[in-house]
């Protein structure tokens, strides 16, 4: 029986541990930001966080705005018995039905000046937003009073009997008021049962007012508009998300809003709650577990941290074992050069010092000159010749052997001060920013980056592409992506050790959409992801061709550069003859330019660029039996008989439901020439024409097989214009010069030369959080 009544007290206490836990976890919710303190009269501010009136009121103070002002209730029922006497409370007058109109309808009252002063807008610093929130022109006296959140205030204080004080009526007279029992919400104040019936007379309105329990805090019955005086609010704006009044519904500005009945409102808003934590309490196991991943992340926190301070103080040790190094063989140098320059100052100053009157020297030669014996003085005296000599010179023109003043020792350490001052550990690199300019999706994708110039440096780079859901298309370069569908991504596929700031990207569909990014890392781990960049890939496959030289070309007016992927047309000598016929006419000759290919099916695609200084050039294709005559019998290309983009020849018209042996899109002096759809021929007299700017790249694309051709703005794979052409034998892409112009063919990205080791492709799998980074 004992051990059964240990358990059961044992349950009691652990059931009570866990109320009190759950409690003070609710109390958190509970606390003033300002204050940290149990809410008092909270208000709602714009940013949906609450904050006691006073608190709000006191913070605005000190950022140097007016005193706000506040409502009209005491914070405590402290007030005298007179003040608080339902015989004295006096209602202020109602407005009438016509000033709330014309205060809701104009916002202010007839003959308020329009050219008065702006209201100040007041703004709160937020210290769970951490920033500053407008409260708008009446500042906290448009904040609504959070009258739900004082109701859990009380319930939470009488649950756990916090705070909780004995209320006392406040009509008893002196000396002992007896405990309050009753708390009337319309006169707000607390009686006993006596004081309450006497207030409270039966066949009175007061007999009317609803009694509640005793309180320290009466708060109004119900919300009611701050603009418009004992207007309830009954209406919500989904747009605005505000309550509203029947008098705020009238205004323009909220016109055309979705505005909710306070009741659909209510009923939605607490739907929408109910559910969320219904999904929240059945999912309490995802949560433990995520609560044990924080605890473990904590924990290694807290070890990796102890690590890096210890490689921090192991770093400054051998910085300062460095130092002390350095200082000794700084040191040793100094020594060095003091001993010798004490040597040679030390043997000066013993011969100065023996040329005094009474020093060795002097006094030798006065016994050197007592000598008489000729051969013998000549003998003996030569040396103290030349040393007296030696002295003179010295003497003469004196000098110290030896500086003193030690002035090329002098240490400079501010450059390594600096270099003190600026050690930081080791950041990650910034996100890099995508070169706009040179990544292009052809043959291949090549994305190009760089690094901010405040950024770390970065030892490698990570780039991960992924296809667009819903994109479908056949496979582009022979191997399909790995993913679960024609409109799944498959997840992000990953190339890892990036040496430098670009990287070619192989395996992908045709005709969809990728999206890339690219990361940094260095010994600090990887950094931040670029912004994602999207690239169309084209159509159909990449036809790889160079410009034909075999027809012959115009060597006076055409130039092809190396590899024949680029040429250039100059107007020759042939132009200037022609300028008197120029000056009555328009019979300008064209030069022609073929790919050394032709098409006999299937589907292709080719880019190129124009130099948008060009005077007049035409690109699309043509079939290669009538270019080759058009080439052999040059035509005057006024005439609409021979114009490429009519598809006219000299039989074309006998034959006008068959399509145009060419297809060309004209182009000059930045502009496109764009037919309107529909149209597959311009002429003097014919359809108009619609002008749009030059893209920086044109794209086109032959369906041999249905006899379309198709022009892009190859930067951004839209569609410029489509029209038709004559398949039924060999097509060749051409290229027509009038005037002067200049056209480069797109370079294959597989051609590019990028230095850097072969990429580590990867597939970036879903895994758990690693706490050991």
């Amino acid at each position: 029986m004992a051990d059964h009544d240990l358990r059961t007290f044992t349950s009691i206490m652990d059931a009570l541990v866990r109320v009190n836990s759950n409690m003070k976890s609710m109390e958190r919710e509970l606390r003033c930001p300002v204050c940290e303190e149990m809410v008092k009269q909270p208000i709602v501010l714009p940013c949906l966080h609450s904050v006691c009136v006073l608190c709000a009121a006191e913070v605005l103070v000190q950022r140097g705005y007016p005193p706000p002002e506040l409502p009209p209730e005491p914070n405590t029922p402290t007030s005298s018995p007179h003040t608080r006497s339902p015989r004295h409370a006096r209602r202020p007058p109602p407005k009438t039905g016509l000033d709330r109109v014309l205060k809701t309808v104009c916002g202010s009252y007839p003959g308020r000046r329009r050219k008065d002063t702006p209201p100040l807008l007041m703004l709160f610093p937020c210290s769970l937003c951490k920033k500053d929130v407008e409260l708008g022109e009446k500042g906290l006296t448009d904040c609504l009073r959070n009258l739900t959140l004082e109701r859990i205030v009380e319930r939470y204080k009488q649950s756990v009997s916090v705070g909780i004080m004995a209320v006392m009526c406040q009509f008893c007279k002196p000396p002992q008021p007896l405990e309050a029992s009753k708390g009337c919400a319309d006169c707000k104040a607390n009686f006993c049962n006596e004081c309450f019936k006497l207030y409270h007379p039966w066949g009175t309105p007061r007999a009317t007012h609803e009694h509640i329990l005793p309180t320290h805090n009466f708060r109004p019955k119900v919300l009611v508009c701050p603009e418009h005086d004992q207007e309830r609010l009954q209406f919500y704006c989904r747009v605005c998300q505000r309550l509203l009044c029947s008098l705020c519904k009238m205004r323009r500005v909220h016109s055309g809003h979705k505005v909710l009945p306070i009741a659909q409102a209510y009923q939605t808003l607490k739907e929408k709650i109910t559910k969320e934590m219904n999904f929240v309490l059945s999912n309490q196991d995802t949560v433990q577990m995520q609560i044990g991943q924080l605890e473990g992340a904590i924990t290694q926190m807290e070890l990796n941290s102890s690590v890096a301070q210890e490689k921090l103080l192991a770093v400054v040790e051998h910085l300062r074992g460095a130092l002390a190094e350095r200082q000794a063989v700084l040191t040793v140098a100094l020594e060095e050069s003091r001993a010798r320059r004490l040597e040679l100052l030390e043997n000066q100053l013993q011969e100065k010092r023996s040329l005094l009157e009474d020093a060795g020297l002097v006094s030798y030669t006065h016994e050197l000159l007592k000598e008489s014996d000729q051969p013998c003085f000549v003998q003996a005296g030569r040396i103290t010749h030349y040393r007296l000599a030696k002295a003179i010179e010295h003497l003469q023109s004196f000098s110290l052997s030896a500086d003193p003043s030690f002035r090329h020792f002098q240490m400079d350490g501010s450059r390594e001060h600096r270099e003190i001052g600026n050690m930081e550990f080791i950041r990650a690199p910034l996100a890099p920013v995508i070169d706009t300019q040179k990544t292009l999706a052809y043959d291949q994708l090549y994305l190009c980056w760089r690094l901010p110039q405040d950024s770390a440096q970065a030892w490698h780079y990570s780039v991960e592409y992924q296809r667009r859901v819903g994109g479908a298309g056949s496979v582009w370069g022979g191997v399909r992506t790995e993913g679960k569908g024609p409109n799944s991504s498959g997840g992000w596929l990953r190339i890892d050790d990036v040496g430098g700031t670009s990287a070619v990207v192989d395996r992908l569909e045709m005709d969809s959409v990728y999206v890339l990014r690219v990361r940094g890392c260095n010994k600090a781990g990887f950094g931040e992801y670029s912004e994602e960049v999207y690239l169309h890939t084209p159509p159909a496959p990449v036809l790889a061709f160079s410009l034909d030289s075999r027809w012959g070309l115009h060597a006076d007016r055409l130039a092809l550069g190396k590899g024949q992927t680029y040429a250039r047309s100059v107007p020759g000598l042939a132009l200037l003859q022609a300028a008197d016929r120029t000056l009555t006419s328009c019979h300008l000759t064209s030069d022609l330019l073929v790919a050394d290919l032709s098409i006999t099916q299937g589907r292709h695609y080719w880019a190129c660029s124009v130099e948008p200084g060009s005077y007049l050039v035409k690109v699309g294709v043509g079939l290669e039996a009538k270019l080759q005559e058009w080439f052999h019998l040059p035509q005057d290309m006024a005439s609409p008989r021979y114009d490429p983009d009519s598809g006219h020849d000299s039989g074309a018209e006998d034959a006008q439901d068959s399509p145009p042996p060419f297809c060309f899109l004209t182009m000059g002096m930045g502009k496109i020439l764009l037919p309107h759809q529909g149209v597959t021929h311009t002429s003097s007299a014919g359809h108009p024409l619609t002008t749009t700017p030059l893209p920086p790249r044109l794209g086109v694309c032959l369906d041999f097989d249905k006899g379309r051709v198709t022009f892009y703005d190859a930067h951004s794979l839209r569609m410029l214009w489509e029209g038709s052409v004559d398949c039924s034998a060999p097509v060749c892409p051409a290229f027509c010069f009038i005037g002067g112009g200049a056209l480069q063919l797109q370079e294959l990205v597989a051609n590019r030369s990028i230095e850097q080791a072969p990429p580590r492709r990867v597939t970036i799998q879903p895994r758990a959080t690693n706490l050991c980074n």
